[in-house]
């Protein structure tokens, strides 16, 4: 039995990473992270709040970063090994 990595390639392609601005408590602005891998929630959590210097926390499989971060998300996500065309950011506040 041979193995092959494109499953796992296909998967990652397939995955789809959603970057929106949303208000919460107080009206405060957080971005959501929706999409990535519950096996690199927590470390890609972590180096996108040292990389943007921000709190947040990675929970149900959803990253929360305080304020509004969507216009530097997608370069470190990229950097992180993320596919660029797997990312979408959206522009409006939900």
């Amino acid at each position: 039995m041979e193995i092959c990595s494109c499953d796992i390639l296909e998967k990652e392609e397939t995955q789809k990473i959603r970057v929106y601005a949303t208000k919460e408590k107080f009206r405060k602005l957080v971005t959501i992270v929706e999409g990535i891998d519950e096996s690199k929630l927590e470390q890609t959590s972590s180096e996108l709040k040292h990389k943007l210097a921000c709190g947040g926390t990675a929970k149900n499989g959803v990253i929360v970063l305080q304020g509004d971060q969507r216009k530097n998300i997608k370069k470190f996500l990229v950097q992180f090994g993320f596919p660029e065309s797997s990312i979408t950011v959206l522009d409006a506040i939900q």
